[in-house]
């Protein structure tokens, strides 16, 4: 990062510009991003800048006070702004521009708060304090004459081909993946994540590919049935002959550690894998790891989380003719005895969530609506918020990608809630906090346009999930990896939580330090660990971290803070 009072940047870009390229080696990364923002074209200019970057510079445009911000194409890197007193402010972190030397503390925005409960994180452009905005993925932003505009200047164009050969798509899919991971690594040891996934699994063969040297894998287990996929891990370690290092997290780690990692993030963060995503982290650092790579992005570039499967199940229903939706269906399956017989609740479920469109229908079972707002947070903080708002937010931007089939539009609404303001932070935040960088090659810009490209059907065939990426792969990856479930990361906090001592004082003692700032309801935050959490520690367990975790980040960055 360089940083001056006239520029902010961040990132490892490449300018894709050969004059941009040679100015900004014999100049400085400042001269070239100021000759981006001075273009003609300046969306033009920041499309062809490839790799991660936010970038922030003073005096681009005609007047002296003009200011541009930008960020790549998924937010990898942060930025943040706020206007005091007609001038803009920027800073990497959301809470630097909280700073009294810049004015008037901002106050905390509820209806960030609310967005957090929604969405276990706050998403772009909202921030949790009123008044401070954060750059979303793929946009620029300009500050002239006092006027501010926020502009995208990528959005994801996909294309079907007319025809396709697969033999020629696999050969070009391995190459980008080759260079990708070439382009991804550092200077120090090749290591990576490994999860045991389809994708840290690849990035751990490539990087032997690119290479020729065996990469260093660190993987994370947890001693909780269900949660464990250690075996896995060890398949590729064994298949790609890898330098292979192991943690298993513990309950005690968690005590030790949940405050330093909600503290880490600039506001509250709610996505439970960043504990063991650190812990991993940190073992690579302890290795000597300078850099690791991860694997997040495969899954949201070739069609692989189980809900786009799902979810087109539910889109077969509007090929029914609407008579029979409307006049039978409908009115027949919404009987309340429906779903009370066995063997007709999951007919009248489908009916219930088939009816309603998207992206409405991926949040109808959203946890804290579907527990009741009304029930969780207090009536003074409740009376300020707007509940339909993250659902509008949301349908603007499935509304940019409506004429896409409808797995694209999935995928480029999961480029925007799933890997920009959920994933991507996790692990850049863990991975900081750890003290190492981190490279993302299925983010890399080449591999991003190979996807834009890719068949519609190949990505989800039927309902089976990113074909493509499998049958390419097959043979380098083991049999037992491409066919596995997805699992990932995930903590078994919920379970933990009941059976040990320290880590349930600390979730109770949080809870109810947040319903003392009026956050939440007492009666609740009792119920939830008394009652609910002991009944289903897995589903219940979100919901105690997610409020364990904005009380966690209340005390190191507001510990004033009051609804």
């Amino acid at each position: 990062m360089t940083e001056t009072k006239d520029h902010l940047i961040l990132g490892s870009p490449s300018f894709g510009d050969p004059q941009m390229t040679e100015c900004a080696r014999s100049q400085g990364a400042a001269a070239a991003w100021l000759r981006v923002m001075g273009s003609a074209s300046v969306r033009e200019a920041l499309c062809r800048v490839q790799g991660n970057f936010a970038v922030a510079v003073r005096g681009a445009g005609a007047t002296t006070d003009s200011v541009d911000l930008a960020v790549d194409r998924f937010a990898v890197d942060s930025l943040c702004y706020r206007v005091v007193n007609g001038q803009l402010h920027f800073a990497a972190r959301a809470d630097a521009l909280a700073d009294p030397a810049l004015g008037p503390v901002p106050e905390v925005d509820p209806q960030a708060v609310f967005d957090y409960l929604f969405h276990h994180a706050i998403p772009s452009p909202r921030t949790l304090f009123k008044g401070v905005f954060r750059v979303p993925p793929g946009h620029w932003v300009s500050w002239r004459g006092g006027r501010l505009e926020v502009k995208p200047y990528w959005v994801p164009q996909f294309e079907e081909p007319a025809t396709v050969k697969f033999e020629t798509l696999r050969e070009e899919f391995r190459g980008h993946l080759k260079q990708s991971v070439q382009r991804s690594l550092g200077t120090g040891k090749a290591a990576c994540f490994l999860s045991g996934g389809t994708d840290s699994s690849t990035v751990a063969g490539m990087i032997r590919e690119a290479t020729g040297q065996a990469a260093a894998t660190y993987s994370i287990g947890f001693e909780a049935e269900g949660y464990d996929e250690m075996a896995f891990a060890r398949i590729a370690a064994k298949r790609f002959r890898t330098e292979h290092h192991e943690y298993y997290v513990t309950a005690e780690d968690l005590v030790r550690s949940i405050g330093d990692v909600a503290g880490q993030f600039d506001q509250p963060f709610g996505n439970s894998s960043a504990l063991p995503a650190y812990y991993c982290a940190k073992l690579a650092r302890a290795d000597g790891v300078t850099r690791l790579l991860a694997g997040d992005g495969g899954d949201e570039l070739f069609g692989g989380n189980s809900r786009y499967a799902k979810q087109r199940l539910f889109g077969w229903y509007d090929y029914l003719p609407g008579a029979l939706q409307r006049g039978v269906m409908e009115p027949l399956f919404g009987l309340p005895v429906m779903s009370r017989l066995p063997l007709l609740s999951k007919a009248a479920s489908y009916v219930e969530q088939a009816r309603v469109p998207m992206p409405q229908r991926l949040q109808m079972y959203n946890l804290v609506m579907r527990l009741g707002l009304d029930q969780i947070v207090a009536p003074r903080l409740l009376a300020q918020i707007d509940q339909g708002e993250p659902t509008r937010a949301q349908a603007a931007v499935w509304a940019i990608h409506a004429q896409a089939s409808d797995i694209n539009a999935m995928l480029a609404f999961d480029w925007r809630y799933t890997l920009a303001e959920s994933d991507l932070p996790k692990v850049v935040g863990a991975t900081r906090l750890a003290g190492i960088e981190v490279g993302f090659p299925f983010l890399d810009a080449a591999l991003v346009d190979f996807s834009l490209r890719l068949p519609s059907s190949y990505k989800l065939k039927g309902q089976k999930l990113r074909w493509f990426f499998k049958e390419a792969l097959r043979g380098f990856l083991p049999d037992e990896i491409i066919n596995k479930r997805k699992q990932g990361f995930g903590l078994p906090f919920g379970v933990w939580a009941n059976r040990h001592p320290r880590l349930k004082a600390l979730a109770v003692e949080s809870l109810h330090s947040l319903a003392a700032r009026g956050y939440v309801r007492p009666e609740f935050s009792r119920k939830l660990v008394t009652e609910l959490l002991p009944s289903h520690p897995g589903y219940y367990g979100e919901m105690v971290w997610i409020l364990m975790m904005l009380e966690q980040w209340l005390r190191r960055h507001a510990p004033n803070t009051r609804a």
